[in-house]
């Protein structure tokens, strides 16, 4: 396998989360054991594909945690679990305020090209939601 494949092939409507950090440079080491822990946690959960941690390379202080699932449902069902509460959490609760987790509409298999997928976000996934009430027309 070369370096390039990584086992897993491009599959459009996976879950691709990022997530970014800001560490002085200091706290390097321990922040990178901490990745090491939440990698742990979170590949041993059903539907976890693959997970990277990598460093900014123009800016030592910029870090992220990048994670590959089946889908949407299995990344959220992870972060139910307890083994990833206690060593992912809390490295997660650190992580720059933005969004993180991404739907894979496009991927490149070097097998097969690129593959597109539609959205499954729903058309009023910005309006509606719990604790929201969305009144229609007729009300």
């Amino acid at each position: 396998m070369s370096q390039r494949e990584v086992g897993v092939p491009a599959v459009p409507g996976r879950a691709l989360v990022v997530t970014r950090f800001a560490v002085p440079e200091q706290d390097a080491d321990a922040f990178e054991a901490r990745c090491h822990a939440a990698l742990d946690a979170l590949a041993a959960r059903p539907g976890y594909l693959r997970g990277q941690v990598g460093r900014a390379i123009d800016d030592p202080a910029a870090w992220l945690l990048a994670t590959e699932w089946d889908g949407v449902g299995s990344y959220r069902r992870a972060l139910s679990d307890i083994d990833v509460k206690v060593r992912a959490a809390p490295l997660l609760a650190a992580a720059l305020d933005e969004p993180s987790g991404f739907e894979v509409l496009l991927a490149n298999d070097p097998a097969g090209g690129v593959v597109a997928s539609r959205s499954d976000r729903a058309p009023d996934a910005g309006t509606a939601g719990p604790g929201r009430t969305v009144l229609s027309a007729d009300h």
